[in-house]
């Protein structure tokens, strides 16, 4: 048997470089495969989209700060809970009542629920986080726990 018989060869009958073959053949099954999914932060999941609010996460000396935009919802939409030094932030945004004279030509904004975990430093107390929301903005504040203190021990001699 021929080796050379068992590479792939061009439309131009060259010897087509079965990597480069294989790459593309990757690219193509990925691509078919993402076909229909936008991009993130946002898919459609069951007719709604599930929202992934945009955080920012900002550290000070003292504290760590969490920022989420979270439009149109109040603190009776929201939930915070702290375990197993994880903090999860959830909620869910409520469609509007359809209203029956109105003909829909677009619909852009967001509803459903989300959930967004971060993991927290080691020896966090829970008991001192503190969260508001204002505007559509959460502000969760979580103070950093005291680093230990490396302690001195002196070393004596066994009698």
């Amino acid at each position: 048997m021929n080796l050379k018989s068992l590479i792939p060869v061009g439309r131009d009958r060259t010897v087509a470089n079965p990597f480069t073959t294989l790459q593309r053949e990757i690219d193509r099954l990925f691509d078919d495969f993402s076909r229909g999914f936008p991009s993130l932060p946002s898919f459609p999941a069951g007719g709604t989209n599930v929202l992934m609010p945009s955080m920012d996460v900002t550290e000070t000396d003292k504290e760590i700060e969490i920022t989420a935009e979270l439009p149109g919802l109040e603190e009776k939409d929201v939930q915070i809970n702290v375990a197993d030094n994880l903090l999860t932030i959830r909620g869910e945004k409520k469609a509007e009542k359809e209203q029956k004279d109105k003909n829909y030509r677009l619909i852009e904004r967001s509803y459903g629920s989300f959930e967004r975990t971060l993991e927290l430093p080691e020896g966090v107390n829970a008991d001192s986080i503190k969260a508001s929301i204002s505007k559509g903005v959460l502000k969760v504040t979580v103070p950093k726990p005291v680093p230990a203190q490396a302690k001195k021990i002196e070393v004596k001699s066994a009698a």
